[in-house]
């Protein structure tokens, strides 16, 4: 099967033509050897398959972080058919800094021209056809969101795929830069490398200082690198500015023969709108105000319409296979094992999958419009006032779905400090498997004022993890933060099949968990549950009741005192959709037919119900989260810090809440 390969900038429609040349047919893994997240999908055109590879967004593909080392590997060593390079057609003076950078590695690529309806509205005049010829590579214009020119993109691709490989304009980099490229280039070539680059553009690299080309170098070939940049810089300036200056050069020509542009910059509806979403003072207000609507409209939607019907159902399935396992003489233990167990358990989680839809429905709404791109903006300058880098925000962004993505994200950062930082406090963003905690915990004690009991769980874990960051900055690691600039792409209508593809990836993730995760837990603490034999299952005196009861006086002072709850935070580790799932588990035992949000009445008060909330938002991170820093840390001292820390900040914050609001004589 032919392979074609997406790469482009950050917001310049990528993953939009992504959606539009797959549909459906997509996956969502990670590349071999990394946790760099990598979508693929099946592209059928005139009954012939070809698979679609989807690269890291990047705005270079040098080896300042490991997304521009994953595309640039991809595109050398595993060889794709052909190229598309997504450029926005609104800012392609930008964009085309990596298409300079394919033309010197030799890839065999096709410009998709995307966004031509934005650059139309802007009245950016743009000649395809010289454009191409200046480029030396086919162009086409697209809108990907419209699906316009996929079609044509699709036939050019496949069609250059069969041609020879041509001759695309070489960058001039002067007479003083040219003649040293070509003697390392003979210098590597004669040295026989095998490291599946290109020998010109290894001699491109060394000459810019390129760190990661230079640890699988030959030490020889490093030092005649080293004198060739010495010769260089004697002449005129440092290499890798002068490469940089010819490529915005090259860049510079062709859009000038090319492009036409406004004399005046044109005020588009995106820039009228910002005004007021991104003002000074009112942005914040109404970044939270939104996000209030997003959790209200989550409970609207997803609880009162779609969550009824969820419940009533699961309700009648568990009574028909209880009954069919009881008309069969089933085992006892193997009827309780699968009602009290599995739908019990695992249920009690699944029976939330209707406002975890909605909401992730909601905020990809969000996303695909361009907003969180604002919401990132307008936190710049409170981050900032703490010590904290602008992107360090996003990376939080990304954390609100899942802390493992989150953690990843935190790769942009260029700045050591900066990223270790935003790595530590990631776990305090509240992520989607920490929602269903929540759901119960609100919909038992406070029903009349959901949406903003939510919404201050969220934000209160931003908060915490704000203050943490401003501690670590001027204890751990201090030094000078970087400067955060960002692109602000325009206003879109989301598509209806990308945001439903973007919430079906969370919420498969989501139930791929329970059914295998989630299962696994509720299986070994079912058996805990009733064992020794002859113990009254769910029981303070079963293995589990005891091991709850050891954990359970650390708890006391917090509120939740309790072996059901010490049980839950401790499976809450594995996964922490386990936490509901063995409430669900333990509480079912222990009162026939009773539902979770009953029990939990019985079991909590308001104010111990928020204690443990706020236990649940701080506390260890689950299994997944710990091994994905020990990954990005390259430390198991980092990953056990932050489970031990993260617990600590939990426990004492819970103990705050409860013992203060008992001396206000709250209950």
């Amino acid at each position: 099967m032919n392979t074609i390969a997406l790469v482009g900038n950050p917001n310049s429609g990528k993953t939009t033509l992504f959606n539009a040349l797959t549909g459906t047919n997509q996956h969502v893994g990670n590349w071999p050897g990394v946790t760099v997240e990598k979508k693929e999908g099946t592209l059928d055109f005139n009954g012939k398959k070809y698979n679609i590879v989807d690269l890291p967004g990047t705005y270079s593909l040098g080896a300042y972080s490991e997304d521009e080392v994953v595309a640039r590997d991809f595109i050398m060593k595993d060889d794709p058919d052909i190229v598309i390079n997504v450029v926005d057609a609104t800012n392609i003076e930008r964009n085309l800094y990596l298409t300079t950078q394919l033309l010197e590695m030799g890839t065999k690529v096709i410009i998709a021209l995307n966004m031509m309806d934005e650059a139309k509205e802007k009245n950016i005049s743009i000649d395809i056809k010289k454009l191409s010829k200046e480029l030396g590579v086919p162009v086409i214009a697209t809108v990907a969101s419209k699906k316009n020119g996929i079609d044509d993109l699709v036939k050019e691709a496949i069609d250059f795929m069969g041609r020879e490989k041509t001759s695309q304009n070489k960058i001039d980099y002067g007479k003083d830069i040219d003649l040293e490229i070509n003697r390392l280039k003979e210098v590597i070539e004669n040295a026989n490398l095998n490291t599946g680059y290109p020998s010109e553009w290894i001699a491109i690299k060394l000459l810019e200082g390129d760190e990661y080309i230079s640890k699988i170098i030959d030490k020889n070939i490093l030092n005649i690198a080293q004198k060739s940049s010495d010769t260089i810089a004697v002449a005129a300036m440092e290499p890798e500015l002068i490469i940089v200056d010819k490529r915005y050069e090259f860049i510079g020509n062709i859009v000038n023969k090319a492009v036409k542009k406004p004399k005046e910059e044109v005020i588009t509806k995106s820039d009228k709108i910002d005004k007021v979403l991104t003002h000074k003072w009112f942005g914040l207000p109404i970044f939270a105000l939104i996000m209030l609507a997003v959790y209200q409209l989550t409970f609207a939607i997803g609880e009162d319409i779609l969550q009824e019907g969820l419940n009533a159902g699961m309700e009648a399935l568990t009574e028909a296979i209880e009954g069919f396992l009881i008309s069969v003489n089933a085992p006892e233990l193997l009827t309780a094992f699968i009602t009290d167990g599995i739908l019990g358990g695992v249920g009690a989680v699944v029976e939330f999958v209707p406002l975890i839809m909605v909401l992730y429905l909601l905020l990809g709404i969000l996303e695909d419009s361009g907003y969180m791109a604002r919401a990132a903006y307008v936190m710049d300058r409170i981050m900032r006032s703490v010590g904290l880098h602008g992107k360090t925000f996003i990376s939080m962004l990304v954390g609100v779905g899942c802390n493992v993505p989150g953690i990843m994200a935190t790769r942009t950062l260029d700045s050591k400090k900066d990223r270790m930082i935003a790595i530590l406090i990631n776990p305090f963003i509240s992520c989607g498997a920490r929602l269903p905690i929540y759901l119960v915990f609100i919909s038992a004690f406070f029903p009349k004022h959901k949406a903003l009991i939510l919404f201050s769980i969220y934000a209160f874990g931003f908060l915490v993890a704000i203050i943490m960051g401003k501690i670590f900055s001027k204890t751990l690691f201090e030094g000078e933060s970087s400067y955060f600039v960002m692109e602000l792409p325009p206003y879109r209508i989301p598509t209806l099949k990308g945001t439903l593809l973007n919430m079906w990836d969370k919420v498969s993730s989501f139930l791929k968990r329970a059914g295998t995760v989630i299962f696994a837990v509720v299986t070994v603490l079912w058996v805990l549950s009733v064992l020794p034999y002859g113990v009254e299952p769910y029981s303070e005196a079963s293995i589990l009741g005891k091991i709850g009861t050891f954990i359970a006086p650390i708890f006391k002072p917090a509120g939740f005192g309790t072996w059901q709850a010490s049980v839950g935070l401790f499976a809450g580790i594995v996964a922490k959709e386990a936490v509901v799932a063995t409430l669900g588990m333990v509480y079912a035992g222990v009162e026939e037919g009773a539902k979770l949000i009953s029990a939990v009445q019985g079991a909590f008060t308001p104010l111990s119900a928020i204690s443990f909330m706020a236990m649940t938002l701080l506390y260890t991170p689950c299994a997944a989260v710990i091994g994905t820093i020990k990954r990005e840390t390259n430390s198991t001292k980092w990953a056990a810090f932050t489970a031990f820390y993260t617990f600590a900040i939990g426990w004492i914050v819970s103990v705050l809440i409860f013992q203060i609001g008992r001396l206000f004589g709250l209950s």
